[in-house]
Order: structure tokens, then sequence, then C-alpha cells
């Protein structure tokens, strides 16, 4: 793996900066004041957890970054998108918590949870479908568009004695109440549970009985129903002083005891979440409409992402960078074809024909306007600066460092940032320098 580089925080030194002043955002190259008549061209994502907050505890510069973001009417002056992988919650709760702790107005539109692509499966919504996670799940899933959701709860209820880790919670006897639920046809993780023994036991049971609890496992039957995960931070930073385990810890759960009871591997109809590229295709469509909003007619050119986490913050901005990238060479090449069919000129270079298809979510959000994503790692959260690397780490870096979902391949180029910095506070500084902007 390559070495991390650092860059020293980047500090604004105007001498005729007003204490007590709200801050604009001005062009470096003309002076104009980004108050409507001049629009910025790029867009901030943000990672919560570990950049903006600890658990509950929020993290001081993260104030002091957003009020640099605001106009005096608390108007943000660049279309700002908060992407966690957090799935507990709907959108306005998060936003409301957002608005407390930076101590500017928050909308849910600017909020994108692990869960919002989900709004685009929309082949699911009038299916039976099993949610599992934590905090109103059934809520949540009514609020993405789905009509008939079930939970954990609801088939322990209708089936008790298919829950028997915990003695405590067996049934006294046995029962033969009627059971009513319908049959499930998909299967969506919002976040880790609460009581993992308990998710993972029915959860199996659904894949291997094809939705039917009331039938024996059929290891035969492969593959199984959809799955759709959202979230895979292995580990996510809270207020103690090393991570915690997230949704992605249950998901390798789930992953290896379905492969010892079948000998095959779970397969996902989907992963969202960062570091997919659908959650970065998905955001960058939310910033796009909160520009349309402002009437901000300059098109969007650069992303810059913010976040902890090397495995998921920095490996789905690079990824989606690289998406950005090579969507931009085949529309040249492309283009060259053209130029070489209409002027009967011979060319070598060809387009194939999956280079012809653009990404599939394209139909869904439109094509992307962004040209760059570009990732910013800070040192507030799961990312630790003063880690050694490992002696030999090209042997072992797979085994001792990747911790990424197992359907993401590894590539070290994808989790080095383009920069790394103290906190969120000096990153935003350093987009400003990046942008040829300045604080007034």
């Amino acid at each position: 793996m390559r070495a991390l580089w650092c860059v020293s925080r980047v500090m604004n030194t105007l001498c005729n900066r007003q204490v007590g002043r709200k801050p604009r955002l001005s062009c470096g190259l003309c002076g104009t004041a980004s108050d409507g008549k001049f629009q910025m061209d790029f867009g901030l994502l943000f990672d919560i957890d570990g950049v903006l907050v600890r658990g509950k505890t929020p993290i001081p510069a993260a104030k002091k970054a957003f009020q640099k973001l605001v106009n005096a009417q608390g108007q943000f002056l660049v279309p700002v998108v908060f992407v966690t992988n957090a799935g507990n919650c709907l959108r306005q709760t998060k936003a409301d918590q957002l608005s407390q702790i930076l101590g500017v107005p928050i909308s849910q539109d600017q909020v994108m949870m692990s869960h919002s692509p989900l709004r685009m499966f929309k082949k699911y919504h009038d299916k039976c479908v099993l949610v599992s996670g934590q905090g109103p799940v059934l809520d949540i899933a009514k609020n993405l568009g789905f009509s008939r959701p079930v939970t954990i709860d609801m088939l322990r209820e209708a089936f008790p004695l298919l829950d028997m880790v915990d003695h405590n919670r067996r049934p006294n006897m046995p029962t033969s109440s009627a059971v009513n639920l319908p049959k499930v046809e998909a299967v969506i993780l919002f976040g880790e549970p609460i009581r993992w023994e308990t998710n993972l036991q029915l959860i199996v049971d659904i894949l291997l009985t094809n939705g039917n609890l009331g039938g024996a496992h059929n290891n035969l039957r492969y593959p199984h129903i959809p799955l759709l995960a959202c979230n895979m931070d292995l580990m996510w930073m809270a207020e103690a002083q090393s991570p915690r385990f997230g949704h992605g810890t249950f998901l390798v759960c789930l992953e290896n005891i379905y492969k010892k009871i079948t000998g095959k591997e779970l397969k996902y109809e989907a992963l969202m979440g960062k570091p997919s590229e659908l959650t970065y295709h998905y955001a960058e469509y939310l910033i796009r409409t909160l520009a349309a909003e402002r009437k901000w007619r300059k098109p969007i050119k650069t992303l810059y992402a913010i976040g902890d986490n090397l495995m998921t913050d920095i490996y789905g901005a690079n990824l989606y960078n690289r998406y950005l990238e090579e969507r931009s060479s085949r529309k040249g090449s492309k283009a060259l074809a053209k130029v070489a069919a209409s002027t009967g000129v011979s060319t070598t270079t060809t387009v194939s024909q999956d280079e012809e298809v653009d990404n599939g979510w394209e139909s869904e959000l439109a094509s992307p306007s962004a040209t760059a994503c570009k990732s910013i790692l800070v040192c507030t959260g799961v990312y630790n600066p003063h880690t050694d690397v490992p002696a030999d780490a090209s042997e072992c870096i797979k085994e001792t460092v990747f911790h990424g979902h197992r359907d993401f391949q590894f590539d070290p180029a994808l989790v080095e940032p383009g920069h790394i910095v103290p906190d969120v506070d000096a990153a935003v500084e350093l987009i400003f320098q990046q942008e040829k902007s300045v604080i007034q």
C-alpha cells in the first residue's frame, strides 16, 4: 500500500476579517460574493459519525466549520448533503439532530441515510418484505415506499418456537396460534439489530424456507429470495477510544452462518450505503436537486467527500471518482468515433457494447454533472494517524488492513485519500483554498 500523505492544516489569514461578522464565500479570481450573483460549481458531502459527532457528543470543529458555509440568513452558500451509513431513524429526525449540533438549519432533503436509495427499488415496494434493524423500522420502510413490511418481532410473535437461544424468552409451552403473516418475498437489512441471535436465526430461516416460516429448511433452494443490505461499515466511531461493531460485522456473521449451513455464498440483490457507487450516484443527484431549488444554474462539476473511514468514506469517494473519470473517457471515445464516422477517417478507437451502456441508475437519476469526486480524510474518527503501517504491508495488507465488504475488491489506490486534515474545519478551509475561494 502506498504511504498515505498528509497536508498541513490550511489557514486563511485575511487581515481585514471582522470578528462576529457572518462569513461570505467569494471567488478568489473575481472577488464576487456568493450571494446569488456568483455561484459555486462544487458540492460538499459530509459523513456524520467521526466527522461531526462521536456518538452523541459534537466534535468542536464541526460548528465552526458550518458557520463558514451559510450566509446571514442561514442559507447554505454551496450545496451540502450529509451522507451517513446510519439507518436507524427517519431523515427528518437526523436533520433535526444536525440542526441542533451545527447551529444551522438543516432540511431532510440534505440528509442521505444508508437506506435512502431504496426509494428507487420500486419493484419491491408492493411486495411483503422483512425489515431488520433497530429504531422505527416500519415507519422507515413505509417512508421509503414499501407498503407491506413485516419486522423480526412480528415473525417472532407469529412463530414463537423459532427463537431459542435465550432460554428466558422461550415459550413455556408449545403454541398453536393461527399464523396470518403472508409469505416473505424479500429481506431488507437496514442496520445492526439489538438481538443479533434472534435476527440471524429468523433471517436464515426465511432464506432457507423461501420466505415461508411454516415450512422446513431446504438447502437445495438456491438462489434464495432477494436480499438487500444497507450500511456495510465493519466498525464505526462513538465515544469509546476504539471503534465499535457496525452493521458490516452483522453481515459477516450472516454470510458465514449461511455458507456454513448450505455450502453456498449468500447473495445480495443490492448493497447500498458507502462505499457503493449507487450511494454516491444518489448523493450527487441530491446535490444537483438542491442547486436547482436555489436556482443555481451553474453545473456542479466537483464533489468533495469528507469522512473518517478509509474503507467506506475514502474508498467510496475514490470509487465514484474512478467511475466519473471512466464515464468521461467513454464519452470522449464515443465523440471520437462519431467524428471518424462522419469524416470517413478510420480510427483504432472502438467502443465496446458494455461501454455504450451507461450505469443503469442514470436512467432513474439522470446523468451526473460532476466530473470529479475528491476525498478528504479527517483524524477525529475511525482513522488513527498514529497507527503504524506493517513492515510487510505488501504481503499482508488484505488480511490486516482491508475492512471492506466481502463483495468489494480491494485496491490500495482506492483507500488513499486526496488529503488528510485534522478535522472538518480544516477540511472546509482546504476546500476553499482548492476552489480559490476565500472567507471574508
